[in-house]
């Protein structure tokens, strides 16, 4: 069948939906425009790939397609209104077969009304269109207002959500393909993509971060200013504090959906100078205990 979606995103009819996403994503992280600049065979599978999932990626046009209510690219099939096409197929339909002639038309009224509303069918919902947007780590977690533009060169003011989370989708209502015969346009549906932040890690609605700490400060402890997506906030840092140890920002993290938020953690890292400290060497040389301290104790051996 050309222009087959199943074959367009290489999974089999019986494929899951968790499947076909899956192999979607693959897919748009190959071909995606900003990864393939200037390659206009890449440009257009993509869009190739994008149309087929927004076709299988919704399982009611899913469905449809597979009943053969509409073709690989979304459009509605044409019903077979006429006689002749029935009469040429009496196993598939009988409702214009009869055992008693031309006495079918005694009932004139009910099967012309219902001929004449069959063929009057020409409303169709505009298509959904799917586009993809890469957005800063901090404007995912806390919510921003971006800016998408479209093929046709006219842009779309897009609300991110705060908690926005890599490969969510956000649908923009009456924002996709014109409708036809006075029907509603069909949605954009925007796949978001979150580009990483160099210091935060996001685990769920927790937000994760490795802090290096200098000898002294693992040793005394002391105040240490931590950055955390809403803004820098003080923290005390607990002396003897070895690397691996975590520390807990209660409502640091990102806004959950039902209230509330996630909590931010913090792990230390002892980072000694890039350069060796003479001191800082004699003092380990003549450190007895420290020579006895054997942090590998548990190992055995």
């Amino acid at each position: 069948m050309a222009n087959d979606p199943y074959q367009t995103l290489g999974v089999a009819k019986t494929a899951t939906q968790k499947e076909i996403q899956s192999a979607y994503r693959k897919l748009a992280k190959k071909l995606h425009p900003d990864l393939n600049p200037g390659d206009k065979s890449a440009e257009d599978r993509f869009k190739t790939v994008s149309s087929a999932y927004s076709l299988l990626g919704d399982e009611e046009k899913r469905a449809r397609f597979d009943k053969g209510e509409i073709d690989g690219a979304g459009t509605e099939q044409a019903p077979r209104n006429y006689y002749r096409d029935y009469a040429a197929s009496p196993g598939k339909d009988t409702r214009y077969q009869s055992t008693s002639g031309f006495s079918d038309f005694g009932e004139s009224d009910d099967m012309f009304s219902s001929f004449f509303s069959r063929r009057g069918r020409g409303q169709t919902r505009g298509r959904d269109l799917n586009f993809s947007m890469e957005v800063d780590f901090l404007d995912a977690v806390n919510g921003s207002k971006q800016q998408i533009t479209l093929p046709d060169g006219t842009t779309l003011d897009l609300q991110v959500p705060p908690g926005t989370q890599e490969g969510q989708t956000l649908r923009l209502r009456g924002k996709g393909g014109p409708g036809s015969g006075g029907s509603p346009a069909g949605d954009a549906l925007i796949e978001m993509h979150v580009r990483p932040h160099p210091i935060f890690t996001r685990d769920g609605d927790d937000i994760r971060i490795e802090m290096p700490i200098s000898l002294r400060e693992a040793i005394l402890g002391g105040k240490v200013t931590i950055p955390t997506i809403s803004g820098h906030v003080a923290l005390t840092l607990p002396p003897n504090s070895s690397t691996g140890k975590t520390l807990r920002l209660k409502g640091k993290g990102v806004t959950r959906r039902g209230g509330g938020n996630g909590d931010q953690y913090i792990t230390v890292s002892i980072t000694l100078p890039e350069t060796a400290d003479a001191e800082l060497t004699a003092f380990a040389t003549s450190w007895r205990a420290g020579e006895a301290h054997n942090p590998r104790k548990t190992w055995g051996g």
